[in-house]
């Protein structure tokens, strides 16, 4: 009893974050206009996108986008505040 305890709460403190931001709803989503400048692909592309304000990003996605791709992407924002960004489906 005691190792599954200690097991759940490893699994809890590793990513609290994504369980808590998973449950909370979406409240608006925003598209953007970006470019694709990186990638590196294991499983799941990594994305390094430039916004339009400058910044870039990092986005994950089974889906292949051609490095240099000029492309929308999408702000989410849930309800608890935290924001990331997706392609659109």
């Amino acid at each position: 009893m005691i190792l599954i305890v200690a097991l759940f709460a490893a699994v809890l403190a590793l990513d609290p974050l994504k369980w808590t931001n998973n449950a909370s709803p979406i409240r608006s989503v925003d598209t953007i206009d970006a470019m694709v400048r990186s990638v590196q692909w294991d499983r799941v592309g990594i994305y390094l996108v430039s916004i339009e304000n400058g910044s870039s990003v990092l986005i994950k996605d089974k889906r292949p986008h051609l490095i240099g791709a000029r492309t929308k992407i999408e702000r989410v924002t849930r309800d608890n505040g935290s924001i990331f960004y997706r392609f659109p489906e």
